[in-house]
């Protein structure tokens, strides 16, 4: 990991640093993914299986996994991960039902009626990536808010072959829909549905650059499909100070750097021997992992940032706006208020970024690349639509329409102030008109 002293980069350089790896050559991916959105939305499923032949590791002639399969699936698991999975389920359950949100009515003035409602969008569609390493917990952080909202039809597609932990997941979360089938020609036959895999309106779910690709591209065509959120490769940045476990800071880092070799893991520290400390406690630990040459590769493109002080290690962390942050120090609950920019915070030496992944409840779909200025972490409101209702009485349009009438006028719309004033003309009429039916009888 390269090591900085803030205070001594120029502006320039210090945007430079904070700057994300290229994400390949993206003038290539597109086309390749162009292509593939082309053969799907052409040939569906005839192109799904070519596509699979050539980038599945066990292609299928079946695409949909079969309940049977997911029968035999979870038969193969043994209790322990199941009961992790079931636990994981409930703290995630919990949280997300939280947010159900009331309907909010308001009267802006006597006789308006404003409301704001919310309803479930009804086909939503779950990419789990599968690769080197399965990910149930993808399923469950997708999946679960899904439900809760009550979106009608739920489709999750996954690359062949599905691993038992998928798919006990699945079924755990209540998903019936399963297909063997990654990669952007997943996303294209979710978005404009095949002969066997129904076309959802909007889809969810991480990736690596062809389907990160593939959901821009289908997000930008009206017969396609909207997406979560933009995305880019897993990253972390940690603020520490001296009070910091060495141990536990290495640990938070090598925890992101294994997702990928293009994850990116950036440590800001008020302390010089800290940050030694932290260096040397990662090569021990590398020593251990697995996917060692995984997380090697992603901290040659890593940073520990030298900083004076928390508030400037808050404004760069503020500046890169991390998926993940991490917060070990002394007092990492007063740093929230000053901290601005992150998908999501884990706060104190007892919080690993692990947790949330996995059990904690919120939801470790977040966004990366320094979206996290402009975009949250996935909710229950992601998978709803708001829309608002307005009721008016006779009074109220009595006390509003004038305001309408003049702005209208003063937009030049006729159309819109005589909607107005017709009704406005219709209730002036209504005493004399019954003064008159007084007259008749």
């Amino acid at each position: 990991m390269q090591t900085l002293i803030w205070k001594t980069l120029s502006p320039a350089r210090q945007a430079e640093v904070l700057t994300r790896p290229a994400l390949g050559d993206e003038a290539d991916i597109g086309t390749v993914v162009r292509d593939i959105i082309a053969a799907v939305r052409s040939r569906g499923d005839e192109a799904l299986r070519e596509l699979s032949q050539r980038f599945e590791r066990a292609p299928r002639e079946q695409l949909r996994v079969s309940d049977a399969e997911v029968d035999a699936a979870c038969a193969r698991l043994g209790d322990d991960i199941k009961g992790a999975i079931e636990a994981a389920i409930a703290n995630i359950r919990t949280f997300h039902a939280a947010q159900v949100q009331p309907v909010v009515r308001v009267e802006t003035q006597p006789g308006v009626l404003c409301e704001l409602r919310t309803q479930p969008i009804s086909r939503v569609g779950l990419y789990v990536p599968g690769g080197s390493a399965p990910l149930p917990s993808t399923v469950m952080m997708l999946a679960i808010p899904a439900s809760l909202a009550g979106c009608r039809e739920v489709v999750l597609c996954t690359p062949s072959p599905a691993s038992d932990e998928i798919l006990f997941a699945a079924r755990a979360c209540g998903v019936r829909q399963v297909f063997a089938i990654g990669g952007a020609q997943a996303i294209a036959a979710m978005a404009y549905g095949t002969q066997t895999i129904p076309k959802v309106d909007k889809i969810f779910g991480p990736g690596n650059a062809y389907v990160t690709e593939a959901k821009g591209q289908v997000s930008r065509d009206w017969r396609g499909a909207a997406i979560d959120m933009p995305a880019g490769p897993s990253e972390v940045l940690v603020i520490a100070d001296e009070s910091a476990n060495p141990a536990f800071v290495a640990s938070d880092l090598l925890s992101q750097a294994e997702h990928g070799p293009d994850s990116q893991v950036v440590l800001v520290t008020t302390s010089a021997s800290l940050a030694d400390a932290i260096g040397s406690e990662i090569q021990a630990q590398l020593a251990d992992l697995s996917r060692r040459d995984i997380a090697e590769q992603a901290l040659k493109a890593s940073l520990v940032i030298l900083c004076d002080n928390l508030e400037e290690a808050c404004a760069i962390s503020n500046a890169y706006a991390p998926e993940h942050l991490i917060v070990q120090t002394r007092a990492p609950r007063d740093l929230l208020d000053k901290l601005e920019n992150a998908g999501s915070i884990f706060l104190g030496a007892w919080t690993p970024e692990s947790v949330g992944d996995y059990a904690s409840g919120t939801n470790h779909t977040l966004p990366t690349y320094g979206y996290a200025r402009t975009c949250s972490s996935l909710g229950l409101a992601d998978y709803q639509r708001r829309y608002t209702v307005q009721e008016l009485t006779a009074d109220g349009i009595r006390g509003l329409g004038p305001i309408v009438q003049r702005i209208a006028q003063a937009e030049g719309l006729d159309a819109h102030k005589h909607a107005v004033t017709l009704r406005l003309n219709a209730l002036a009429a209504e005493p004399q008109q019954t003064a008159q039916q007084k007259d008749l009888s």
